[in-house]
């Protein structure tokens, strides 16, 4: 595979809160602790401080989790005070999901083993979050192969974690080739987070990756106190997220999350509902279950599974039970986790390195031949498909299409009149200026004339564009975002491998991948 890359911000999809950041703009420093890099991981690992009982609570339970996994990996490097994690997250998307999903735990697995290297006297550990607990079931029901959608159909309701895969065969059947790394998952899982487990740990587990769902009672019992803090706290969450969003925004960024005053969910089999605080009592949202103060105390002590954390507290969370030095995420994800720090600092957890995961356009051979031929260069194809259009026939037509020059000329002729205009009568200047601008725009439409008559004797350059355009981004949308890894990991077996080969997660550039 052949890597080539441009920057981000030549690709016109990420945030200028994002750029900002990876570009270490100064106003953002009270945003975050370290900056991803070598010299910050070396500071943060000496700062990072972890309990024995947490690390000896975290070992059990992943070994509960992976009891009858083939090949499980060992846990006792956890229980060593010079271990650290790094970590992503994801939703459980069937089948992986988009193939960005991919990327994040490449990048994951890749920054580990960076740091084991360069930092010989400590272990690195790649974890996948699974976020087993999430219940926007329609953001993860289906996935894209072959430019066909495949749904997953099911009433089940909840943390999609729990729900049990007894509807999923009928999905497995209509399938159009057999996927053995996910019919055994699916097949011999009883919930959605099992089989996701199963098949990461095939894919992924001989590179390193342990996967953890912290849908654990053990785990929150350890997390208790934060559970309490926020629905008892008088609101100090809410205000110091609401604190930093001001912050950032007075900067000029937009904002990507905002805190509830209670930033929890009551989670059952089948519910998983924002608690809201009334007068005299508790409710779960869209049920007819109430607490009083003292049920809902508790219940934290007795049953504290029953209290899943939002978008807020679901990073806080993670770095109270795991050892944990470095968070890769999304664009998105980025941004808000820079909305948390001094929640963070509040409720003294120690924040972790933020870093972007790779991002990548993968492009198949016929169409890399197709846009060498046709003379588009990387940066370009990340273009609006009217601008790559334009570009394209300007660059080919044997004719003058482009009324620069004229509207020079044009320019010159009417600043000579505004002078006349201004020694006969300076009103007139008004409609001098208006006579001008019909005339730019009367030429914009005639130059656009030109290049659409033009596009008729480029036709089958323009289809091959077109088409290229849209294979590498469906409907308009980065590749990565839409198509399932098996678009390409079905020709190609070694996909993964390749992938981690050229992956560089401290090179935040975007990567085009050719094969």
């Amino acid at each position: 595979m052949q890597i080539e890359k441009c920057s981000l911000g030549e690709t016109n999809q990420f945030s200028p809160l994002f750029l900002d950041y990876i570009a270490r703009k100064p106003e953002l420093s009270n945003f975050y602790n370290q900056y991803p890099d070598f010299n910050g991981f070396d500071k943060i690992i000496k700062e990072r401080k972890f309990t024995k009982n947490a690390r000896n609570l975290l070992a059990e339970v992943l070994e509960q989790q992976y009891i009858g996994v083939e090949n499980a990996p060992t846990f006792e490097k956890l229980i060593n005070e010079n271990t650290f994690t790094v970590t992503t997250g994801h939703q459980l998307n069937i089948f992986t999901g988009p193939l960005y999903v991919i990327y994040k735990i490449v990048s994951t697995i890749n920054l580990a083993k960076q740091l084991n290297a360069k930092f010989p006297d400590y272990n690195f550990v790649p974890i996948y979050w699974m976020a087993s607990e999430d219940h926007d079931f329609e953001e993860i029901n289906h996935f894209n192969l072959f430019g066909k959608k495949y749904t997953w159909q099911t009433d089940q309701k909840g943390a999609v974690g729990r729900m049990n895969l007894k509807e999923f065969t009928a999905l497995l059947e209509t399938l159009p080739d057999t996927l053995p790394i996910f019919e055994n998952a699916y097949r011999n899982s009883a919930t959605l987070a099992e089989a996701v487990r199963l098949y990461m740990h095939e894919l992924f587990g001989e590179k390193g990756l342990i996967v953890l769902d912290a849908d654990d009672i053990a785990l929150k019992s350890s997390f208790a106190e934060v559970i309490e803090n926020d629905i008892f706290g008088s609101e100090t969450i809410l205000n110091e997220v609401e604190k930093t969003t001001a912050q950032i925004e007075a900067l000029g960024y937009k904002t990507q999350v905002h805190a509830r005053e209670i930033n929890f969910f009551y989670l059952i089999d089948g519910l998983r509902e924002r608690i809201i605080k009334k007068e005299n009592y508790f409710e779960v949202n869209n049920t007819e279950i109430r607490f009083s103060e003292s049920e809902l105390k508790d219940l934290i002590k007795t049953n504290p599974e029953r209290f899943s954390p939002n978008v807020i507290l679901r990073p806080v969370y993670q770095e109270v039970i795991l050892p944990n030095i470095a968070y890769l995420g999304g664009p998105a994800e980025i941004v808000y986790w820079l909305q948390l720090k001094s929640n963070f600092d509040k409720l003294s957890v120690d924040f972790p390195i933020l870093l972007p995961r790779n991002f990548a356009l993968f492009v198949p051979e016929k169409i890399s031949q197709k846009l060498v031929k046709l003379g588009i260069a990387n940066a370009q194809i990340f273009e609006d498909i009217s601008i790559i259009k334009k570009e394209y026939i300007l660059k080919n037509s044997k004719n003058t299409l482009s009324f620069d020059a004229e509207k020079e000329q044009v320019n010159q002729l009417f600043q000579q009149i505004l002078h006349h205009s201004r020694g006969v009568d300076t009103t007139l200047e008004g409609a001098v200026l208006a006579q001008k601008h019909r005339i730019d725009k009367g030429m914009d439409r005639l130059e656009k004339k030109f290049i659409k008559a033009e596009e008729r004797n480029h036709e089958i350059g323009l289809k091959q564009l077109l088409a290229s355009k849209e294979a590498l981004f469906p409907n308009q949308n980065p590749q990565e975002r839409v198509d399932n890894f098996l678009n390409i990991y079905l020709e190609n077996p070694n996909f993964i491998n390749e992938l981690l080969e050229v992956f560089d997660p401290l090179d935040f550039s975007y990567c085009i991948l050719k094969q």
